[in-house]
C-alpha cells in the first residue's frame, strides 16, 4: 500500500491528507479530477465529522452509501482509486482500506447519428462512455437474459470492455470464442474499438472487414436478437459485432423501415454501383489497351476523339485521376466541415475542368471516374467503402498487364480469398457459399418479415425461431 501511496504522490491531483474527527483521527486519499467534490462534502465528510468511530467496519455502517468496501488486495485498491474512489484508513500506515466509489464521469449528451444517418427510424447513437450505450442497449431489450461480460483489457490503459449477448438465442460457442480472444489481448492501450476489431479478427491481413462497426443502438439490438455477439469500449462511440457476412455490409438498417420491395430494391442499387465502382476504371483500361474491338463505332469515334490530345496511356490517365479523387477525398475529410466540403466541391469542378482543357486527360474518364467515386460512397458500412476504393488498384494493374483476363484472374484471386475467409470462425460469403436458401431471404433482398421467422442459419444460433410463422400469415381481425 505504500508503494502505491508514493507513486501517486508526485501527481498534482492526488490528494492525500489526515482527517479530524470527533471521534479521532483517519487518512484520506483519492484523485480529485476522478471524484465529485460535492459528493465528498455532502455525503462522506458531514457523517465523519458528526460521529464517532474505532474502525472501518464502523464507517461502513455509518454512511449511508451503497458501494463500499473494506480490503487490503493493493491491486484492488488501485483499480478503485484509479477509478474515482476515496480510500480511508485508520491509521497511515495500514494495509486495510475502505473504498467509497465517488466516481465523476464527463460525457456528452447522446446526439444523432453521424455516419449512419437515416431520414426514418431512431435518432440516437452511441457516446463516450460505457455505462450510456450500455444503457441504450438494455432500454430496447427489456429482457433478463441480455448478458453483459465486462473484461479490463490494455495493461497501461485498463479499458473496460463489454461483450453483450443474449443467453439462450448466441451459440455458446461464439461466445466462448470472442471472450477467448479478448481476454488474450495483450497490448499497452486500448483506445477505441477500431483497436480490437484489428486484433481479434480471423485474418488480420485481409482488406474486408470481419467484424461490422456501428453507431447505432437500435441496429445493435436488432442483432443481438438474431444471436449475434456486440463488443463495446470505454471510450468509443463505436460498437462492433460478429459473426458477419459480407452481404450485410449493403445493408442499411433503415431498409427495415421501409415496404420490403422498396427496399430490396435499394440494395440491389447499392449492390450495381459497389459493382461499378470497382470495375469501371478496370474495364476502360483494359478495352482501350488490348479491346478496340469491343467498342461501338459510334462510340468509339466519341473515344477518339476526346483522348486525341492526352499524351499519357490510359492506365497511367486513370491512374492519376484516382489519385486526384483519393486526395480531394482525404482533404475534405480532415479539414473543418465547412471548409472540407469547399475543398471537395470547388477541388473537384477546377482540377477536372482544367485537366480536361489542358489536355491531360479524356472528358469521358472523367465522367466514368467521377461516377466510380459516387457510386462508392452508396455503401451503408464506412469501413466496406475504405475496401472498395483500395480493391480497385490491383484490378487496374491486372487490366493494364493482361486486359479483361487479368481482370478475370485478379477477380478468382479475390473469390478465393473471400471463401478461405471466416468472421468467428463462421463463412464470410455464406448465404453465397455455403449456399442457405433461408439466409438470401435477407441478403440481396430483403423478404416481408412474415418471410423471415427464423435467424439466421450460419451463426448457429441455440433458438433458432424468431417467431410463429402460421402466427405470422394470420389476421385474426374481429368481424362486426
Amino acid at each position: 500500500m505504500e508503494d502505491l501511496i508514493n507513486t501517486l504522490k508526485p501527481s498534482k491531483d492526488f490528494q492525500r491528507f489526515e482527517f479530524e474527527t470527533k471521534g479521532g483521527r483517519c487518512w484520506i486519499s483519492y484523485i480529485k479530477t476522478m471524484v465529485n467534490p460535492d459528493f465528498i462534502h455532502r455525503d462522506v465528510f458531514p457523517y465523519l465529522t458528526e460521529n464517532s468511530f474505532n474502525s472501518l467496519d464502523e464507517i461502513k455502517k455509518l454512511l449511508p452509501i451503497e458501494q463500499i468496501l473494506i480490503t487490503d488486495d493493493v491491486k484492488e485498491i488501485q483499480s478503485k482509486i484509479m477509478n474515482g474512489s476515496i480510500i480511508i484508513q485508520m491509521n497511515e500506515h495500514d494495509a486495510r482500506c475502505l473504498s467509497i466509489s465517488a466516481v465523476t464521469v464527463e460525457r456528452r449528451q447522446v446526439t444523432m447519428p453521424e455516419v449512419e444517418f437515416t431520414v426514418v427510424g431512431p435518432k440516437e447513437a452511441f457516446v463516450e462512455s460505457l455505462d450510456t450505450n450500455i444503457n441504450l442497449i438494455r432500454k430496447r431489450l427489456l429482457l433478463p437474459q441480455l448478458q453483459i461480460r465486462e473484461i479490463e483489457v490494455g495493461k497501461v490503459s485498463k479499458t473496460r470492455v463489454a461483450i453483450i449477448y443474449i443467453d439462450g438465442i448466441a451459440n455458446q460457442e461464439n461466445i466462448n470464442t470472442m471472450l477467448q480472444r479478448i481476454s488474450d489481448i495483450e497490448y499497452d492501450h486500448i483506445i477505441d474499438s477500431s483497436y480490437i476489431t484489428q486484433m481479434i479478427s480471423d485474418n488480420k491481413n485481409s482488406p474486408f472487414p470481419q467484424m461490422l462497426d456501428t453507431e447505432r443502438p437500435d441496429r445493435v439490438s436488432a442483432v443481438l436478437t438474431e444471436g449475434k455477439i456486440a463488443i463495446l469500449a470505454d471510450g468509443s462511440p463505436h460498437a462492433l459485432y460478429s459473426p458477419i457476412t459480407i452481404v450485410e455490409f449493403f445493408s442499411a438498417f433503415e431498409d427495415y423501415f421501409q415496404v420490403w420491395y422498396i427496399a430490396s430494391s435499394f440494395r440491389l442499387i447499392r449492390l450495381f454501383a459497389v459493382t461499378f465502382s470497382v470495375f469501371s476504371t478496370p474495364f476502360y483500361v483494359a478495352i482501350c489497351t488490348y479491346h478496340y474491338e469491343m467498342i461501338p463505332l459510334d462510340l468509339l469515334a466519341t473515344l477518339i476523339t476526346s483522348r486525341a490530345d492526352v499524351p499519357f496511356p490510359p492506365f497511367l490517365e486513370v491512374i492519376i485521376l484516382e489519385l486526384v479523387i483519393e486526395l480531394l477525398r482525404e482533404a475534405g475529410a480532415r479539414l473543418p466541415s465547412k471548409v472540407g466540403q469547399t475543398i471537395g466541391i470547388v477541388g473537384g469542378i477546377v482540377i477536372g475542368t482544367a485537366s480536361v482543357d489542358a489536355g491531360l486527360t479524356s472528358s469521358v474518364l472523367l465522367i466514368i471516374i467521377a461516377l466510380a467515386a459516387l457510386a462508392s460512397f452508396t455503401t451503408p458500412v464506412y469501413q466496406m467503402s475504405n475496401t472498395i476504393r483500395l480493391i480497385r488498384f490491383p484490378f487496374l494493374v491486372f487490366a493494364q498487364i493482361w486486359g479483361l483476363i487479368g481482370i478475370a484472374v485478379f477477380f478468382a484471386f479475390m473469390v478465393g480469398h473471400l471463401l478461405n475467409l471466416t468472421s468467428l470462425g463462421r463463412p464470410f460469403i455464406e448465404p453465397i457459399f455455403p449456399p442457405r436458401l433461408s439466409d438470401l431471404k435477407d441478403a440481396f433482398f430483403r423478404m416481408p418479415f412474415n418471410r423471415q421467422a427464423k435467424r439466421p442459419m450460419y451463426q448457429r444460433p441455440e433458438d433458432p425461431m424468431r417467431a410463429n410463422p402460421t402466427r405470422l400469415n394470420e389476421k385474426n381481425d374481429n368481424e362486426n
